[in-house]
């Protein structure tokens, strides 16, 4: 059975216990409670509502809605916020007693509840939750996060400093950490990753590798509704670190000159951490004590002083052993000044978690498509924030580099350029450090071997694209740009290129450089040119790509 950690309990205890009974229960429902529509997975699945009631007052304290499918761990995890964060505005409280009319409730909340001083009793029936059943309400809305106010300023500090080491451009998130803490009762973290695919950027801090590897093998499972994969969310064991992106809508793109025509890959504005921890008794919680602010300082300052020291290896392709053992201070200051951390790469766990992805992947994708061997597409590679120019590139500057800049180059054999003087060129202006991370992911790839622009739909904003693709010399697919099929200037851009690679017999060029932040900034220099790929264009029929639709 799962059991609440020492800090939860802790903190649970803290709470008034008072003289009062609560009356819970679980029942189905044969509607769904959603407020729209889920747009994948199986329509129309059963739901249960679970409540907990102060009987003395007659009032509710927690209620929520789960699938009929679920397990009792969403019922303790209703009662805990009905303890911490109960309806209406009322005041945080331990019942002394709580009384169910399931006999295999009764015995799990004993086993659960056995370290809270709270009884669990059992009756046949219970007449006003059989009232409040047939007027129920919508679930409440979630707390509002807060931080230990004695860390509050230095975690977000810390945080931001993640943000700016941007561990994931590095690690995905089947490549695992351990942080061995060895106090607070945790022996050891275990550490996921997320931010590689572009879509969700933070560190999850798994309590056990029991529950990371069971949260991968539900959500690899395949098919599942909306109310099923938020059941297995809330079932992590985890403490986490995520950043909310805002960006600003009205933000303009640089002022570019003469036959420069560029992209901004979207970078957010501002970012906002967001901290917390997830348990499978708790629920998600934002409520933060002293100690889980503590655990948070000193796990985030270790993969900070990892990450330092290790990144060129961490970039490596094939995950290796390494470690690093930190003496990081303590928050609390007490008992040890000092506290003796140890991170560690987990080579084992990472090659088991990746086949299984991959496995996963495969099945999904033979299903999907018959097994027509539909190549990998990614949104990795490409950082947030870079400026993606489409230019002539003139065949004497191509010739410069090519025999005078210490740069990574990639030549295409016996290739003919036609009488043309210009070639069309995909600059990728970024970062230095965002710049070389990028060059040597495309080298490991095997370079880039052609520039595609294929058809593609967002059915949710209703934007017909075109998608600008390279495709690297392992087969892959990477998106470097969307280009809005229904915006003029958009749509003149790609004709001009089409028109440049005809004229160069379709031949072309993938630079990345530099001087994203300087006064290059849009028209980099050749001394801002760190790598050349020579390329050929490819169309969609050539690469038989279907249309792609994003989902």
């Amino acid at each position: 059975m799962t059991r609440l950690n020492r800090i939860t309990i802790d903190r649970l205890k803290q709470i008034p216990r008072i003289a009062t009974v609560w009356e819970g229960d679980r029942r189905p429902m044969h509607h769904r409670a959603e407020a729209e529509p889920i747009p994948w997975g199986r329509q129309g699945e059963d739901s249960d509502c679970i409540i907990w009631l102060d009987s003395g007052h007659g009032k509710v304290r927690g209620i929520s809605i789960v699938p009929a499918s679920s397990g009792y761990e969403p019922v303790v995890r209703t009662l805990l916020q009905a303890i911490e964060a109960p309806q209406g505005g009322l005041a945080p409280a331990r019942p002394q007693k709580v009384i169910v009319c399931n006999r295999e409730l009764q015995f799990y909340l004993r086993g659960a509840l056995q370290d809270l001083d709270i009884a669990v009793d059992y009756e046949a029936a219970l007449p006003l939750i059989d009232d409040l059943f047939s007027a129920l309400q919508q679930p409440k809305s979630l707390a509002t996060a807060q931080l230990p106010q004695r860390y509050s300023q230095a975690m977000q500090a810390r945080a931001m400093e993640i943000w700016e080491l941007a561990p994931w451009h590095s690690l995905n998130e089947q490549q695992i950490l351990a942080v061995e803490l060895n106090h607070w009762d945790l022996d050891t973290l275990y550490i996921s990753v997320l931010g590689m695919g572009g879509v969700e950027y933070g560190l999850l801090m798994y309590r056990s590798l029991a529950s990371l590897t069971q949260f991968r093998e539900r959500v690899l499972m395949g098919e599942q509704s909306s109310k099923q994969m938020q059941e297995a969310f809330l079932e992590q064991d985890c403490l986490f670190l995520n950043f909310e992106l805002f960006t600003d809508q009205d933000a303009t793109l640089p002022s570019l000159q003469d036959r420069h025509w560029s992209k901004m890959v979207d970078a957010p504005d501002i970012v906002k951490p967001d901290f917390g921890s997830i348990h499978p008794l708790e629920g998600m919680r934002g409520q933060l004590v002293e100690q889980e602010g503590a655990v948070l300082l000193v796990v985030l300052e270790a993969i900070k002083r990892f990450f330092s020291k290790y990144r060129s290896q961490l970039e490596s392709p094939v995950c290796v052993p390494l470690k690093g053992t930190y003496q990081i201070a303590n928050p609390e200051k007490t008992q040890a000044p000092s506290l003796k951390v140890t991170v560690k790469t987990l080579p084992e766990v990472t090659r088991v978690l990746s086949a299984q992805t991959n496995q996963a992947i495969a099945d999904d994708f033979a299903g999907s498509t018959g097994g027509s061997g539909f190549p990998t597409l990614r949104d990795d590679y490409i950082p947030q924030g870079t400026l993606i120019l489409l230019v002539e590139f003139a065949l004497s500057e191509l010739n410069y580099l090519r025999q005078n800049r210490p740069i990574v180059y990639q030549s295409q054999s016996q290739a003919d350029y036609g009488l043309a003087p210009t070639l069309p060129a995909v600059i990728v202006q970024t970062s230095r450090p965002k710049a070389k991370t990028l060059v040597g992911q495309l080298q490991r790839a095997g370079g880039i071997q052609s520039v595609c622009f294929n058809f593609g739909r967002d059915p949710k904003q209703q934007l017909k694209l075109n998608l600008g693709l390279f495709q690297t010399g392992d087969g892959e697919l990477h998106l470097f740009a969307e280009y809005d099929a229904s915006h003029p200037l958009d749509q003149q851009l790609l004709k001009h290129w089409e028109s440049w690679q005809k004229a160069a017999k379709g031949h072309c060029l993938v630079i990345v450089a530099t001087g994203l932040t300087g006064q290059s900034q849009g028209k980099p220099t050749l001394k801002d040119m760190v790598a050349v790929f020579e390329a050929h264009y490819r169309t969609p029929k050539d690469l038989q790509l279907p249309p792609l639709l994003l989902s």
